[in-house]
């Protein structure tokens, strides 16, 4: 099979034997990474590529170009590329394609098996002849029926996730878009519930750096919040600044897509789960009857099935003994408070088991007003979602048991948020899971949904407490 050079084209696992030699190759797409900047002034990106003689590892293929709108835009991962006169070189002891911006090329066409041979972008020295593509045709064909190995490669649920880990990721992409001026985010989802962090800031901090809602500057239209699951944890995910922001559009192929990420970095801010996609993360080839994604499909089915069941809070251990909802609310619907936010009525009443993580004012002497009327502010958090719960008269004669002295109503607030007997309440603090009444409520009769806030009523701290 002659390409324009001349040149043969091989199979992956006879090119294992061409070192320091060029060669054209026509393989799959297993892996992808976005463009990004090399420490000179091209840019780069890396492929892994599979086909029928080595399909096991593949073979990572390192692409050069002096811009990045010249390197693949690779639409999805399982889509099909040719290789000419890259290569052959060996790096840490594994061989791998190198692409040349001098004298390589490429094109790009779609995996599915079909008729159509017009490639979606080919570089500019590309030229293909009649054997390339009896060789794509096969390939194509062969393709219908791969199933990746994925080895020793782990993907973890959102609930097995740790802070500082490098992840594989096997999830589905929510939403995808620029929510403020060049802040970029992804939304994915597993169905399973994220750990909750340890609270780090500092409570008295909250009245001038209040611990955020999300990690978004601007937080999401309500009816694109409304489409997202009311169960199960949903990671945004932003990008390192080495990467390059042409490609993202790509992104929006695999939106509602269950996906297979590799190496996602995590971090916790402000108690919030955050994923990185670094120059290192790979989007992987994840067809349609992936064994893993059929498993997580049936998992998170599952789970929105019985979400109404008491057992549907997944890694929350139940409430704590710390508050007692009273009967008023006793017929309220059990909800997260991602259902409560995405509820249709304005005005309703729910149970929830939260945390609370914050409270403004934090200083029991000064919970009321001077008149002697209690207002505050609650932040409250549960795997879905982290909101603002105001507590009001005669809500917050309820929650603290009347108007008890300082050092009681101390107590009760600090059970509350976790802060240990005696501790300071600059301490790091894991609040206790709580039962509370929630109540929806708007300030403006003609802009119901813009004012719509929550305030915590029918909800008291136990004595025992």
């Amino acid at each position: 099979m002659a390409s324009r050079s001349g040149m043969k084209c091989f199979p992956i696992k006879d090119v294992l034997s061409l070192l320091s030699q060029r060669v054209s190759v026509v393989a799959v797409i297993l892996e992808y990474s976005f463009p990004k900047t090399t420490r000179g002034t091209d840019y780069c990106c890396v492929l892994r590529i599979v086909d029928q003689s080595h399909h096991e590892t593949g073979m990572a293929v390192n692409l050069f170009s002096l811009t990045a709108d010249k390197l693949p835009h690779v639409a999805e991962a399982g889509d099909v590329i040719h290789l000419c006169n890259v290569s052959v070189r060996s790096f840490d002891g594994e061989y791998n394609l190198v692409y040349s911006k001098a004298f390589s090329s490429f094109a790009l066409y779609q995996g599915k098996d079909s008729d159509d041979l017009v490639p979606y972008q080919v570089s500019s020295k590309y030229q293909r002849t009649n054997e390339d593509r009896i060789c794509i045709h096969e390939l194509r064909k062969w393709r219908v029926n791969f199933q990746p190995n994925d080895g020793r490669q782990e993907f973890r649920l959102f609930k097995e996730i740790k802070e500082g880990d490098h992840v594989n990721l096997a999830c589905k992409i929510l939403h995808f878009g620029e929510v403020a001026k060049d802040e970029w985010f992804i939304y994915v989802w597993d169905g399973t519930d994220a750990p909750p962090n340890t609270i780090r800031s500092k409570l008295e901090d909250e009245m001038n750096c209040p611990l955020p809602l999300q990690l978004e500057s601007l937080a999401l239209p309500r009816d694109l919040y409304c489409t997202f699951p009311t169960v199960g944890s949903i990671l945004r995910i932003t990008f390192d600044g080495s990467i390059d922001k042409s490609h993202f559009h790509l992104l929006d192929n695999v939106k509602l897509k269950w996906i297979k990420l590799v190496n996602m970095r995590l971090e916790v801010h402000a108690g919030l789960w955050r994923g990185f996609f670094t120059p290192f993360t790979k989007f992987r080839y994840t067809p349609a009857e992936d064994n893993l994604i059929l498993t997580r499909k049936r998992l998170s089915d599952e789970r929105m099935s019985r979400r109404f069941e008491i057992n549907y809070l997944g890694c929350v251990p139940g409430p704590s003994t710390v508050t007692v909802v009273t009967v008023d609310c006793h017929c309220a619907p059990h909800v997260t408070l991602m259902e409560a936010l995405t509820n249709n009525q304005v005005t309703a009443k729910f149970k929830c088991v939260v945390r609370v993580v914050a409270a403004l004012p934090c200083q029991p002497e000064m919970l009321r007003s001077p008149a002697g009327i209690y207002r505050m502010r609650l932040t409250l958090e549960d795997a879905t979602a982290r909101i603002h719960a105001y507590v009001f008269a005669k809500d917050g004669e309820t929650l603290f048991g009347g108007y008890p002295d300082t050092d009681s109503l101390s107590k009760k607030l600090n059970k509350l948020l976790g802060v240990t007997e005696g501790g300071a309440t600059s301490d790091k603090r894991n609040p206790p899971w709580v039962s509370v009444c929630l109540e929806s409520y708007y300030l403006n009769k003609d802009d119901t949904w813009g004012t719509r806030h929550f305030r915590v009523s029918s909800t008291k701290v136990a004595e025992e407490a």
